[in-house]
């Protein structure tokens, strides 16, 4: 936890995203809590009152206005405004073999995509389906160049990005070497894609926790060897514990211009995510939270009746610390600061907000909407189309039925509701 950061940043740790689960009814429902950005970091926000089940986030590409600033080409950056990640394509895939993960999207769902105006995906990708040994990692590479040729195809950009699943590059000498072999395995297929539609993650959230220093080195290693490879592909780097924002404000920039600086937030992780960081906590509980919470005992009153044991405690403590937009806003302008006094270009690459939020009705919702839920605005991406955080479509093999985009994320994102369906090959009930 950074100096400037409060303690309703508690828990920030790994926000517990869903990995492929059965989705529960709410699935699909943003009902976050945190807030805006200053009206002059908020280039797309909902017109007019937002509804009262969506609670206010953030999204901006922080751009330096520096002119003699070292940034990616314009075109690319404004490739990466509105986005949504895929979270289970290629990460934790209901079914693995190449014919299913070809079949995972049909055009209408990416057409849908665009006409929502999303103008990016973020491409969640697991190294060891691809890795040497896997019977079918040829296939899978194959139908991973497929994906990001349809996506582009679609007129979407394609984010790039490994999520390994229990890697500890910080403690293994294997491990980094595995993540290098990784982009040596796809530099030979991104070079051939469109780089103004085509980035490249070094890898999703790295740990090294109470350590900026030895992945901050790490990572510029790491940039080198894949600048190596892919030199006029836009690379995205981030800060360590997660790709915090506090990982973020520990770094200094490398010297490549080709840069984008990316962050993830859920702030605070008590509401969002429900407490899923902790086993033990009381999720429906945790749901009833208000936000903006100035007043602690209302806020008490709100979530803390039935509750006992940790559960009581950290509702109290979150009670405590009266959270509000204006604590959001003074969090995301540090990113806005760091980003002008270095001159980069900085990409809210995930946020998003536990279904089970949707439980807790109108009061977990009332008075919190105050502009877009956005990260898919200019410079960020919903965590995700597919998992319960966001819009929560359903992986392949799930069923068959289409559904929309979910109205009341689609609204709170400050796009529109009546965008057409989302015809992938499931979606949730």
């Amino acid at each position: 936890m950074g100096g400037d950061s409060p303690a309703c940043a508690q828990g920030r740790s790994a926000p517990g995203k869903a990995s492929g689960g059965a989705l529960s009814p709410g699935a699909g429902k943003l009902c976050c809590a945190v807030a805006v950005l200053p009206p002059a970091m908020r280039p797309w926000r909902l017109a007019g009152s937002a509804p009262g089940i969506a609670f206010a986030l953030l999204a901006a590409l922080l751009l330096a206005v520096a002119p003699a600033a070292a940034l990616p080409p314009p075109e690319r950056l404004a490739v990466l405004q509105r986005g949504v990640n895929l979270t289970n394509w290629f990460r934790f895939p209901a079914r693995a073999d190449p014919a299913s993960l070809r079949a995972y999207l049909d055009p209408a769902a990416l057409a849908a995509l665009r006409r929502a105006r999303f103008g990016f995906v973020r491409l969640a990708v697991q190294p060891e389906l691809l890795e040497d040994g896997q019977s079918e990692a040829a296939g899978r590479l194959a139908a991973l160049d497929d994906a990001v040729l349809r996506l582009q195809a679609a007129g979407l950009g394609v984010v790039l990005t490994p999520h390994p699943r229990d890697w500890r590059p910080e403690a293994s000498v294997s491990e980094r070497a595995r993540l290098l072999r990784f982009w040596r395995r796809l530099a030979p297929l991104l070079v051939r894609h469109d780089p103004r539609l085509t980035f490249a993650e070094l890898v999703n959230e790295p740990v090294f926790h109470g350590d900026p220093a030895g992945w901050a080195a790490l990572q510029a290693g790491l940039a080198a060897s894949v600048r190596a490879l892919l030199p006029r592909t836009t690379l995205l780097v981030s800060g360590n514990d997660w790709a915090s924002l506090d990982g973020l404000l520990a770094l200094s920039p490398l010297a490549d211009p080709n840069l984008v600086y990316t962050f993830h937030f859920y702030e605070p992780p008590v509401l969002t995510t429900l407490g899923a960081f902790e086993p033990g906590l009381d999720p429906a509980a945790l749901g009833r939270l208000p936000f903006p919470a100035p007043d602690r005992q209302a806020c008490l009153a709100a979530a803390q009746a039935g509750t006992a044991g940790r559960t009581r405690a950290v509702i109290a403590y979150y009670c405590a610390l009266g959270c509000d937009t204006a604590w959001v806003d003074r969090r995301i302008a540090l990113a806005g600061a760091w980003a002008r006094r270095y001159r980069q270009a900085v990409l809210l690459g995930e946020f998003g907000a536990a279904a089970g939020l949707m439980r807790g009705g109108p009061r977990a919702g009332r008075g919190a909407g105050r502009g877009a839920a956005g990260a898919a605005g200019s410079g960020g991406a919903l965590w995700g189309y597919d998992d319960s955080m966001g819009f929560g479509v359903l992986p392949a093999g799930r069923g068959q039925t289409a559904a929309p985009l979910d109205a009341g994320v689609l609204a709170a994102l400050g796009l529109d509701r009546g965008a057409s369906p989302a015809s992938a090959s499931g979606a949730a009930p």
